[in-house]
C-alpha cells in the first residue's frame, strides 16, 4: 500500500470514527473502552488487505463488534464488581453550552436505564441486539461474528429485545418537565421535605450508587421510595456544590467538593416520577468526564 493509499484509507476511518465509537459505547458501556475497540478496529485496518470491500463503513463497524464481543467475554471472566451496583460511564455535558466533541458524535439517544439493562445480557445477545436493531446491521452479518446460524442469531436479538422491553422505563415528558421534576427533588432534599420527595418519586423507585473499588462501601441498590427519601435525606446533610448537568440527555447533578466531581446522579422520569437514580461515585471515573475547570466553577453553593 503506497502513501497516498494510506492516506485515503486514514480519512475515511476518520469520517467512520464517530459511528465506530457509538457502536463500541453501546456494546461496552464504557467510554475509554470504547476508545481501545476503535483503536484496535484500526489497527485491523491496517493490517487487512480491503481492496475487494465495497461497503468499508460495515467493514468496520463488524470488526468493532468482533472487538467488542472478544472484550465483554474477557470482563466477565475477570469482573469483580457486582454488577447490580454498575453504573455505566455517562456522557455529560453542561446545558446551554456547545457539545463537547465526543458527546456529539456518542448520541445521546441511549440513557443509562437502558446500558444497565445491556449489562444484564450475554454478551452475544448484546452484540445481536446492538448492531441489529439499533445499527440495523443484518443477521446474516452478525451471524458470521459470533458463530452462530443467522435463525439462531435472530433469536438472540429476540431474547435481548424482550428483557430490554420488560426492564425499560416508559416515555418520560419533555426535557423541561424533567429538568422541572429533578430540580424539585434536589430542592426538597435539601430542604428536609420528606412529603415534597415521595410526591416526585414513583413508589417502586430504584437508586443504584456504584462507589468503584475505591469507594466499594458506597455502593448499594436502594429500592421503594421511602427507603430512597431517607437515603436522600442523608446525602443532603453532606454540603456540597452543585451543577446541574445532561448525562446522555437526561437530567443530572453533579455534587462538586472543594472544586472537584464528588458524585454525579443522574434522573430516569417516566410519567411525572422519578423511577430510577443512577449516582456514579468512583473517584477514578468521575475524574474522567469530560468537564473543564471552568465548567466545575459553575457549580451553585
Amino acid at each position: 500500500m503506497d502513501h497516498d493509499e494510506k492516506e485515503l484509507l486514514a480519512r475515511r476511518f476518520e469520517a467512520d470514527r464517530g459511528h465506530l465509537r457509538a457502536v463500541a459505547y453501546r456494546m461496552l458501556g464504557s467510554l475509554g473502552e470504547a476508545e481501545d475497540a476503535v483503536q484496535e478496529a484500526w489497527i485491523k485496518l491496517n493490517r487487512s488487505d480491503v481492496s475487494g470491500v465495497t461497503n468499508l463503513s460495515g467493514w468496520l463497524t463488524t470488526v468493532v463488534g468482533r472487538v467488542c464481543l472478544d472484550m465483554l467475554r474477557a470482563r466477565g471472566s475477570r469482573r469483580e464488581d457486582p454488577l447490580e451496583y454498575y453504573v455505566p460511564d455517562p456522557v455529560v455535558r453542561v446545558p446551554d453550552t456547545a457539545d463537547p466533541e465526543h458527546a456529539a458524535e456518542v448520541t445521546e439517544s441511549v440513557g443509562l436505564a437502558l446500558l444497565v439493562v445491556l449489562e444484564s445480557l450475554s454478551p452475544a445477545e448484546r452484540l445481536a441486539f446492538v448492531l441489529h436493531d439499533m445499527f440495523a446491521v443484518s443477521f446474516d452479518e452478525i451471524a458470521r461474528i459470533v458463530d452462530r446460524t443467522p435463525a439462531a442469531t435472530r433469536q438472540l436479538a429476540s431474547r435481548a429485545r424482550r428483557r430490554v422491553r420488560d426492564a425499560s422505563p416508559a416515555a418520560g415528558p419533555d426535557a423541561r418537565r424533567q429538568r422541572e421534576i429533578a430540580d424539585a427533588f434536589l430542592a426538597a432534599s435539601q430542604g428536609g421535605d420528606f412529603e415534597g420527595l415521595l410526591a416526585v418519586l414513583d413508589p417502586d423507585v430504584v437508586l443504584r450508587a456504584d462507589g468503584g473499588k475505591a469507594l466499594a462501601a458506597v455502593s448499594k441498590i436502594v429500592r421503594g421510595a421511602e427507603a430512597v427519601v431517607a437515603q436522600a435525606l442523608t446525602y443532603a446533610k453532606f454540603r456540597t456544590g452543585a451543577l446541574p448537568l445532561l448525562a446522555n440527555g437526561a437530567p443530572a447533578v453533579l455534587s462538586v467538593a472543594n472544586g472537584r466531581p464528588a458524585a454525579l446522579m443522574v434522573f430516569t422520569i417516566a410519567g411525572d416520577r422519578i423511577v430510577e437514580l443512577h449516582i456514579l461515585a468512583d473517584p477514578e471515573r468521575l475524574a474522567a468526564l469530560d468537564l473543564s475547570e471552568e465548567d466545575l466553577g459553575r457549580a451553585r453553593y
